[in-house]
């Protein structure tokens, strides 16, 4: 059996047939006699077909760099430390995995250094949920994995990152690493500015699986995620500009609007403007107050097109931080596990992001460790105006 089927009748053989359909939702029935019988065959409890209704393998593909991270323990610094503790990160990463913890079907798109670092990447990326079926390998001798050095900070000092991602294996990755299958394979596909910053042979990458995902029907997602140390303001424009016609989900917070899109007016007035520019439909802007490198504030605002409506709530003050890094990212899996279990449920996709977030900076690493429960439970306390327990027991 192969190609596209809807609402086809087919004989379930034997239980292998099943997994040869992988991508299908199956029902058995018993035959009416109305179906012929050289598309039948006798099983020990009985005669069925199958009904298959075509279904998108993932809910979530993302693309991009999966890196290594090196910290010095609790709050000590680079320049003086004598250890590291090793975890895996990066932007794409960080948000599938909070949006598979919570129940989504997970893939990551991206290439590795078929070493022992690689195989430790792999090994990540499967415990938290998230599939490596589209994790191609570098096979060159100058293959690499992306480094970066995390420190803590501490009020007056603030955090301090260092980077060392020249020349890895993900700037290789091509079109050509996979075949069109891929493009039909999810409800939707994300990706960051980071991915389009990192080189240009990345950046048409990333550009063709954008269009070649649109073409198949998926659901864009796009979080601009601004490095300076990337790329310049007016490069991030005049790229990210070309993209928007295909993006239908955008996340922008509202000081990179101003800073790199030049936007002008109130949060909710630039949040609108680019759907009216683009057609995009959902436009997602998150709001963080530093009071120190321990405590801050978090919140955000999502506007939908479709209903010319802004869905916001009160802000999560006083977030104890443990590690702020990936937090932003665990917005956006928030979001897009809402906007994708709940359809036209804005407020809920809202309230998912802001929750998530909260929680990931009071945990170390740039990874989530949840459930939708836990998440669930943190979304009824903060709209819980009566006395809250101090432990879940």
């Amino acid at each position: 059996m192969s190609g596209t089927f809807t609402d086809a009748i087919y004989l379930c053989y034997s239980t292998n047939v099943k997994r040869k359909c992988k991508g299908f939702q199956w029902r058995a029935v018993r035959n009416t006699g109305e179906i012929p019988i050289q598309h039948l065959a006798k099983m020990q409890m009985g005669v069925y077909i199958m009904e298959l209704t075509e279904k998108k393998e993932f809910d979530l593909l993302s693309l991009g760099e999966i890196m290594l991270r090196l910290s010095p323990p609790d709050n000590e610094r680079i320049t003086r430390g004598d250890s590291f503790s090793k975890q895996a990160g990066g932007a794409e990463l960080n948000a599938i995995t909070g949006a598979a913890m919570l129940g989504l079907r997970c893939g990551i798109i991206s290439k590795l250094p078929a070493n022992d670092l690689g195989v430790y990447i792999k090994n990540r990326v499967r415990l938290c949920g998230v599939s490596d079926d589209y994790l191609v390998y570098d096979d060159d001798k100058d293959a690499r994995l992306g480094v970066y050095y995390y420190e803590n900070g501490a009020y007056p000092r603030k955090p301090r990152i260092v980077y060392d991602r020249k020349n890895t294996s993900i700037n290789k990755l091509s079109v050509a690493d996979y075949d069109d299958s891929l493009y039909s394979a999810t409800r939707c596909f994300h990706t960051s500015g980071i991915t389009l910053a990192l080189s240009p042979e990345l950046r048409a990458t990333a550009i063709e699986m954008i269009k070649r995902f649109k073409a198949q029907g998926a659901i864009i997602s796009f979080d601009v995620n601004f490095r300076g140390n990337l790329w310049t303001g007016a490069e991030a424009k005049e790229c990210i500009e070309s993209i928007l016609p295909y993006v239908d989900i955008f996340f922008c917070s509202e000081d990179t609007a101003r800073l790199t899109f030049l936007k002008e007016g109130d949060a909710k007035s630039i949040m609108k403007s680019f759907t009216e520019e683009y057609p995009i439909s959902i436009v997602a802007s998150t709001q963080r107050i530093v009071h120190s490198p321990k405590r801050h504030t978090f919140g955000s605002i999502i506007y939908s097109a479709k209903d010319d409506t802004y869905y916001e709530e009160a802000p999560y003050t006083d977030i104890e931080v443990v590690d702020r890094i990936g937090s932003g990212d665990a917005y956006i899996s928030g979001v897009l596990y809402g906007l994708l279990a709940h359809p036209g449920e804005y407020q809920r996709a809202l309230e998912y992001g802001n929750a998530i977030s909260a929680l990931k900076n009071t945990i170390p690493g740039d990874l989530l460790c949840t459930d939708l429960k836990e998440i669930q439970g943190i979304i009824k306390e903060h709209k819980s105006t009566g006395r809250i327990a101090e432990m879940d027991r």
